[in-house]
């Protein structure tokens, strides 16, 4: 699948819904989300984290291990924060993205997507915690991303749940689409990583978003 790709040789059948799922970090937005944000909940505090982080983070990098590096850096941001100053914060955060983060293009064919009755889904491995308010922005109502577990008000540092990414993506998708009783959906994907490849490869229109301008409808990239 070349960056960008769709193939205008085929089109979503007549009396088929249409889900279109789009990935978040750099498919969305110009830049990564998790880092920026997780440095502003943890503040100067983060980097001290770090520290004590450094050989376990070091070996997660060594291995590839992106998984384990998000649950540390998680640990590193949020453990025993209020749930509710990491969502000031993130509502902060969402604000941010949304004023000097955003792709203009692929947020015009989510809204092509929209305006046509499609279901539209976020599905990404950023955090529920400042997706919502982005998702509010964008007109979007179903997220299905990574979240953080919380108990009596505050966050533990682990997640809840899996990262979503890789294979999860196109579970929670998979799931997603099952629970609403979607019948035989026509799925378009859009994503710009290999964390996107199942969700991308479980889609009829799978669309790799690089640094080419897609265009507002499906069809043409330009």
């Amino acid at each position: 699948m070349d960056p960008g790709s769709f193939d205008s040789s085929t089109s979503p059948r007549s009396s088929a819904p249409v889900v279109a799922a789009f990935d978040v970090d750099k498919t969305l937005t110009t830049h990564d989300c998790v880092l920026p944000f997780l440095r502003r909940v943890g503040g100067v505090a983060f980097a001290a984290a770090l520290v004590r982080h450094t050989p376990p983070l070091a070996m997660a990098a060594l291995k590839r291990e992106r998984d384990r590096a998000k649950v540390l850096l998680t640990r590193a941001a949020v453990t025993g924060r209020p749930l509710a100053d990491v969502d000031r914060i993130a509502h902060e955060f969402a604000d941010h993205v949304w004023a000097r983060r955003m792709r203009p293009d692929t947020v015009a064919r989510l809204r092509w997507h929209a305006r046509h009755g499609h279901r539209v889904v976020l599905v990404s491995a950023s955090y529920r915690n400042y997706l919502d308010p982005l998702a509010e922005r964008l007109g979007v109502e179903t997220v299905l991303s990574t979240e953080l577990e919380v108990v009596d008000g505050r966050c533990t540092g682990e997640l809840s749940g899996p990262n979503c990414r890789g294979a999860v993506k196109a579970a929670r998708l998979s799931e997603w689409i099952r629970q609403g009783r979607v019948e035989s959906p026509v799925i378009y994907a859009y994503g710009d990583s290999s964390g996107d490849r199942d969700m991308l490869e479980l889609s009829d229109h799978p669309v790799l978003v690089g640094s080419a301008r897609i265009d507002e409808s499906p069809g043409v990239v330009r």
